[in-house]
């Protein structure tokens, strides 16, 4: 009260300020990096931008024959059509807007046709049958167009079918209400033709975006990507022992951030369908730029990319087992190296040499290259065969002995191989070799070394994470004898050598694909008419 009578006196507290750099903070939305976001999203494909702005003058053009008084008299308010007419055609590639512009103008056409012929015939059946027919047309219209758009060899014309459907119905319900179907179905045919020869005339003539171009690209940087996979899982095999390798898990699995190569190849596996949309696109291009020449073989594009994704394959199954939960210890790993190594580069250097011969669009002679690749590998499955003993664990071998490299003692001449054998066993350690006694089985442990020798296993395995070691945790909790772990132990490490078998007879089959991958690229080299390579 204040005082005063009949007079209340209500004192409000003062509202705090919202500080909206607070609220901005804990909703996590940050405007800064929002537009960091965005700037990396444009710089990835600067196309992107050029294509908005395109769309936006396209749009501008038709929009002028509404704002401008004297062609909108002559056209009236189907006009808007262009507008309509421009939003839907204009598409990314040239291709893409002219195939959109082809379906387009196709049903507009045979819309507006088929609306005049029906709407004379319902105009001469009298008021009361008129709307009968108009309505048994337009359901038979929508029928028919819907089922004929699933049709395979149709297929491509979905979009025809669709717009057939929608132009038909408009003309004919507006022409029925009008009175006069044929000039409201010229009109509209007017603006639709105005829409797409302006769509059409700003996608060519300002900065063009080909779809020839872009499938020629995209095909080249996946053999890159291809070969730098192959590269990067097999260099990580080799280098990897097993100190920090990481526990298996699903979200090691799906992150890798330490393979960068490996994420675009595993996008190369994945771009079947765009391939395909940006050939089919390319296929009703004018010649432009390099592709000078009518029909140039834009399905041998796609022929190429499907060979070379089954190459990819493997680099995938290859970067499986660099992952899995079984590993072959690092020693043996290292006594295949130089092998493995080489058989690697050139194969990965004739894959870059295929997708420069694509990108440079010439025919180059990759015979010397494929003889090296060819040359490795065979190197790789002689030193596989003659010393395939060193994949099964029947010999005591110390997990931190490193194995005689290979590469030294190989020879090409089958002779030699007697002498090679004879050197490797003088170098494996003695008691190994000669101190088995007479009644001893053959793989069998003496009793003072096979405690010593598993528990070193069991410490390494650990290490080195070549099989679970839940296993091992599990007899040690269970309480088992040394009885049951042994033949436990020796089978887990036989299994853990074949890994590296697993892993080399992948790289193999890579190498055989390849053969596949070089056809493939010379198809298309003829069809596409490469200039052949000068030395």
């Amino acid at each position: 009260m204040n005082g005063k009578n009949g007079s209340i006196e209500i004192n409000i507290p003062q509202v705090s300020k919202v500080i909206f750099h607070d609220a901005e903070k804990n909703s996590g939305f940050s405007c800064r990096g929002w537009i960091m976001e965005v700037w990396k999203f444009c710089k990835e494909d600067t196309n992107r931008i050029i294509f908005a702005l395109k769309v936006g003058l396209a749009v501008l053009l038709v929009s002028l024959l509404i704002l401008i008084r004297a062609p909108y008299h002559v056209f009236g308010s189907n006009i808007i059509w262009s507008i309509l007419t421009v939003a839907i055609m204009f598409e990314y590639t040239v291709g893409s807007t002219f195939n959109r512009g082809f379906n387009r103008a196709l049903g507009s056409l045979l819309a507006g046709v088929l609306a005049i012929v029906v709407a004379q015939i319902a105009l001469n059946t009298g008021p009361v049958a008129e709307p009968i027919i108009i309505g048994i047309s337009i359901f038979l219209v929508g029928a028919i167009t819907s089922f004929m758009k699933f049709w395979p060899p149709l297929a491509p014309y979905e979009y025809g079918f669709r717009v057939i459907l929608f132009t038909y119905c408009l003309i004919i319900v507006s022409g029925y209400r009008m009175g006069n179907p044929i000039r409201t179905s010229m009109d509209r045919l007017y603006s639709i033709a105005i829409g797409g020869i302006v769509a059409v005339s700003v996608n060519v003539l300002i900065f063009p975006i080909w779809a020839g171009e872009q499938l020629h690209q995209e095909l080249v940087t996946n053999f890159k990507s291809v070969a730098d996979a192959l590269e990067e899982c097999v260099k990580k095999y080799l280098e990897d022992d097993g100190s920090n390798h990481p526990e298996f898990s699903s979200t090691v699995m799906d992150d890798f951030p330490d393979e960068p190569a490996y994420k675009k190849c595993r996008s190369t596996l994945s771009s079947s369908a765009k391939l395909e949309s940006l050939a089919n696109s390319a296929k009703w291009e004018p010649p432009h730029g390099r592709f000078s020449h009518f029909f140039c073989p834009w399905s041998e594009y796609v022929k190429v990319s499907a060979v070379l994704r089954y190459c990819a394959y493997e680099v995938m199954a290859l970067h499986g087992v660099l992952h899995s939960e079984i590993q072959a210890p690092y020693n043996l790993r290292i006594t295949f190296q130089q092998e493995i190594q080489d058989a690697t580069t050139e194969a990965a250097e004739l894959v870059r040499c295929l997708g420069n011969d694509i990108r440079d669009m010439q025919k180059g002679l990759k015979a010397p290259i494929l003889k090296k690749v060819h040359a490795t590998t065979e190197r790789l499955q002689r030193a596989i065969d003659m010393h395939s003993y060193l994949l099964i664990s029947t010999y005591d071998q110390p997990p931190d002995r490193q194995l005689p490299k290979l590469s030294h003692t190989l020879s090409t001449n089958l002779s030699d191989i007697s002498n090679q054998m004879a050197e490797i066993d003088v170098k494996l350690p003695d008691e190994q070799n000669l101190n088995i006694p007479p009644s001893q089985p053959l793989g069998s442990f003496p009793p003072a070394q096979t405690e010593s020798y598993h528990e070193s296993m069991r410490k390494h395995s650990r290490r080195l994470h070549s099989w679970p070691s839940r296993e091992v945790d599990a007899f040690e909790e269970e309480g088992g004898n040394s009885a049951d772990f042994v033949p436990k132990m020796q089978a887990l490490e036989s299994t853990a050598h074949l890994s590296l078998a697993t892993f080399t007879s992948l790289l193999v089959e890579f190498v055989a694909r390849l053969d596949h991958l070089v056809e493939a690229v010379d198809d298309l080299s003829k069809m596409a008419k490469f200039k052949i390579q000068t030395a």
